[in-house]
């Protein structure tokens, strides 16, 4: 078994919860290779990545950030994803272009559950990743202990390759357990060995025993050393890591300090060594049998001053400044540097590079000069939070329609339409976070002001009495005058029946050619019923009337029927009908009590339960809701389960709504249509 370092360029995921450190590990990593002068700090709003203003005003990564770095004659491209969950979607993208993922986390096991999706994620899309336990310096756990909170998430055995050195309450380097060397940590510099202490002989024996047995179940002639008690030549160590972590068989974990570099170097040594080429990933993707030039999108920007930029993953062949891909020409060809863009000729496969000004490129796309087949991408996350936006100059609405496309061409898990029913503009996302980052990179980017509201519910009313009604409309004012009599049965349906107009007139009591004219008389009349609402589940019969020979016509007959309908609906017992949402919420089942008291106080129905396919120890708990109760409600499911619930939704049926709940839901229209 040998260990071969690929020749060619290869990408790294860069993922991790919100405040794991990416960011800086991100900037460890280019420093230690020499790829920049000096260290950045998020605090000071001077890293390589977080170059847009919205990230810099928050302190955190709001979108992909990519460098490029080499490190002893191998080339990586560092793709540094956002950490919050909201921002999901965009890791999700990037996932489908890399060779590899490092996965930061805290030492902190009441954090381990936030890494369960992006963990999942990795898994599905069969990605190798290895952990990178950072802020290990402020650690007030074991490690032990912090695996032990990591494992249940994980379906993948974790394989501990550093054991931490500490020195009273303080944790100043590690021992790495395949070289069976230790490190001590130097401030802002990369780790000394030194030798191996005493004290943590005991410890280093055990864990190395531990990460042998890891190896052993997938290796014969390993696991016979190991029940001999024979020690591996350190070559075959090295090579059965390397096999392991490139089969996805087990899930490395690295500990570190990212802010004092601490543990980089050596991370960046097991990247080296151990993540997989180009022609793995191109393999694990079906783009190994490519003919021709093949490039898939990863991530859209639209540039204040260059235009649109694509970042796209080179699957094969070679991309050439100025060829054509679906054809379009490529109008510049980048190397990044984080919001720096270095001018290439051309980029090799492998490489992630920017497509400059290709305007119909979108996310995802698979690009050639050929016609090859579309590269897997990502499901879309499905919405669960909005709020009703609007520009604040009336001026600006048609220059909020081009923003809005373009921020869905940089973000595509962002929706922004017109609901039909409420008449406003809806920005929905995944979450509160992800709505007014979006908000911000309108107001910053695109200079338009927005103000934001919660979204309306789209209420409707019905009846529950049929009456018959007469309506007459007549008007005499100097030559022709106007005259229409209708005669009209009004009736509810039942529910999710719709509208129906039956014409039962006989005798040419109204002449054929106003009966259409009834009927949208009828119709404008519904738009707004006697409760404020749009009106459904009714049938309005037309069953007798009068007409004049020389007064009569189509505006006197719909005029007729809205007064028919006026005076006729509030005899009808109106009643107030709310959406209810099929609603499914998924989340570990540790947190499953805590689901169903949430559906509960908010007036939900819960169905019943059953395990997430594919998803190890979670539930998903199907209820009914009000659609009025699912505003905020993924904010307090992310709050219950440590970032880690989620939900989708689906109209099932309109559903009566009394008492004092209906009152407010009137009163409130009523003071919204009087303002």
């Amino acid at each position: 078994m040998t260990n071969t370092i690929p020749t060619g360029p290869r990408n790294i995921a860069i993922i991790g919860p919100y405040l794991s450190g990416k960011t800086t590990l991100l900037e460890g990593l280019l420093h230690t290779c020499g790829a920049t002068g000096r260290k950045g700090s998020v605090n000071e709003g001077n890293t390589v990545g977080d170059s847009a203003q919205e990230a810099r005003n928050r302190n955190m990564s709001t979108e992909l950030n990519v460098a490029t770095a080499t490190f002893m004659d191998s080339d990586f491209t560092f793709l540094d994803c956002p950490g919050s969950i909201e921002l999901l979607q965009e890791s999700l993208f990037v996932l489908s272009g890399v060779d590899a993922a490092v996965v930061v986390c805290e030492p902190d096991a009441d954090k381990a559950q936030a890494l369960s999706p992006l963990l999942h994620a990795l898994d599905a899309q069969g990605i190798p990743h290895m952990l990178f336990v950072n802020k290990i310096d402020k650690a007030t756990i074991t490690v032990q202990a912090l695996l032990d909170a990591l494992q249940p998430i994980s379906t993948k055995p974790l394989v501990l390759r550093h054991i931490p050195v500490q020195e009273g309450d303080e944790i100043t380097g590690y021992i790495d357990l395949a070289s069976e060397r230790a490190y001590h940590y130097e401030l802002d510099k990369t780790s000394v060995v030194v030798e191996l202490p005493g004290t943590e002989e005991d410890a280093f024996a055990e864990a190395r025993y531990g990460m042998l047995e890891a190896l052993a179940d997938f290796d014969d002639d390993l696991m016979e050393k190991v029940l001999e008690d024979v020690t591996p030549e350190k070559d075959e160590l090295y090579a059965n890591l390397t096999k392991d972590f490139r089969d996805g068989q087990i899930i490395p974990v690295l500990l570190g300090s990212a802010e004092h570099d601490g543990g980089v170097f050596r991370l960046l040594k097991a990247l080296r060594h151990e993540a997989p080429g180009a022609e793995a990933a191109a393999e694990r993707n079906g783009a190994d049998g490519a003919s021709g030039t093949v490039a898939q999108v990863l991530k859209t920007y639209h540039t204040q001053h260059g235009g649109k930029l694509s970042i796209a993953r080179v699957w094969a062949g070679e991309v050439k400044d100025g060829m054509t891909l679906n054809g379009q020409r490529v109008s510049g060809l980048f190397r990044m540097m984080g919001h720096e863009q270095q001018k290439i000729s051309a980029a090799k496969a492998g490489e992630v590079i920017g497509l400059g000004r290709m305007e119909d490129a979108v996310t995802g796309e698979t690009l050639s000069d050929g016609n090859a087949d579309a590269l897997p991408t990502p499901d879309i996350l499905p919405s669960v939070y909005a709020l009703a936006i609007a520009a604040v100059h009336r001026d600006d609405e048609v220059k909020l329609s081009t923003a809005l496309a373009k921020v869905r061409d940089e973000d595509p898990s962002i929706f922004a339409g017109h609901d039909e029913t409420t008449h406003q503009l809806v920005l929905r996302g995944q979450g509160d976070i992800h709505i007014k980052i979006t908000m911000d990179r309108l107001n910053l980017k695109y200079g338009l002001e927005v103000t934001s509201e919660r979204p309306k519910v789209p209420y409707m009313e019905a009846i529950r009495k049929s009456v018959e009604q007469h309506g007459r409309h007549k008007k005499q004012s100097g030559g022709h005058g106007q005259f229409g009599d209708v005669h009209i049965e009004i009736k509810p349906l039942p529910r999710g029946s719709g509208f129906e107009f039956i014409n039962k007139i006989v005798g040419g009591a109204i002449p054929r050619q106003y009966i259409p004219a009834v009927e949208a008389g009828v119709k404008e009349y519904l738009v707004k019923g006697p409760l404020g609402f749009p009106v459904v589940d009714v049938s309005v019969k037309l069953y007798d009337g009068q007409f004049h020979a020389v007064d009569s016509s189509e505006i006197a007959f719909k005029t007729a029927a809205r007064i028919a309908m006026n005076d006729g609906m509030k005899l009808c017992s109106p009643v107030l009908l709310e959406p209810i949402l099929q609603v499914d919420i998924a989340a570990p089942s540790e947190h499953t009590p805590k689901i169903n008291a949430i559906v509960s106080g908010r007036r939900g129905q819960i169905l019943g339960f059953d395990t997430r396919p594919s998803w190890t120890g979670w539930d998903v708990v199907s209820a009914h809701m009000p659609q009025s109760e699912l505003h905020d409600l993924i904010i307090e499911l992310r709050s219950a389960t440590q970032g880690t619930g989620s939900y989708t939704a689906t109209f099932d049926r309109l559903q009566e709504l009394t008492g004092r709940l209906a009152d407010d839901v009137v009163a409130a229209h009523n003071e919204d249509v009087a303002a």
